[in-house]
C-alpha cells in the first residue's frame, strides 16, 4: 500500500471514529444513559497483562479513561488501514464501504473487548446491540465517504 493510501486510512479512521463517538454521545443525552465504562475496563486489563503499572488509585483511574479513548481511535484507524489494504486505495461504493467499515470497526471493538473478557455479546439484548450497530453505521458512513473523498476520483486520473 501506498503511503497515501496508509495516510488516508487514517485519516478516514480518525474522521470515522469521532462520527461514532457523536453518535454515542447523541444515545446517551437522548437515553439519559451513563457512558459505559467499557473502554476504562479493557485500558485496565492491557495495563494488567502488560504487567504496566498507572500509578495510584485516582492516577490509574484517569490514566484509563485516557488510554480507553486513544484505544478507541487505535481500533477505529486500524479498521480504516485494513480497509485501504483490503481495496488496494481505491474509491470504493459508499454502501459496501460502509458495511464494510462499520462491521470491521465493530469486529475489531467487539472482538477485543470479548477476547479481554469485559463484555459478552452473547449475553446483549436487543437495545445493546441497537446502541453498539447505530454508531459503527455512522463510522462506516463517515469513513466511507471521507476515504472516497480523499482518492483521486477516476475522471481526474489519466
Amino acid at each position: 500500500m501506498k503511503a497515501t493510501g496508509l495516510a488516508d486510512g487514517i485519516i478516514a479512521g480518525a474522521v470515522g471514529t469521532m462520527a461514532l463517538n457523536i453518535a454515542t454521545y447523541l444515545d446517551i443525552v437522548a437515553r439519559a444513559r451513563p457512558a459505559s465504562q467499557t473502554p476504562q475496563e479493557s485500558a485496565g486489563r492491557v495495563a494488567g497483562a502488560a504487567h504496566v503499572s498507572l500509578g495510584s488509585k485516582e492516577q490509574a483511574a484517569n490514566r484509563r479513561s485516557g488510554l480507553g479513548a486513544l484505544m478507541g481511535y487505535g481500533l477505529g484507524m486500524a479498521a480504516a488501514v485494513g480497509f485501504a489494504a483490503l481495496v488496494r486505495g481505491r474509491r470504493q461504493p459508499v454502501l459496501r464501504s460502509t458495511a464494510l467499515l462499520g462491521a470491521g470497526a465493530m469486529a475489531l471493538s467487539d472482538g477485543s473487548l470479548t477476547l479481554l473478557g469485559v463484555t459478552d455479546p452473547r449475553t446483549w439484548r436487543r437495545a445493546d446491540w441497537i446502541a453498539d450497530v447505530v454508531p459503527h453505521l455512522a463510522y462506516g458512513l463517515t469513513a466511507a465517504a471521507t476515504w472516497n473523498r480523499l482518492r483521486p476520483s477516476t475522471s481526474r486520473r489519466r
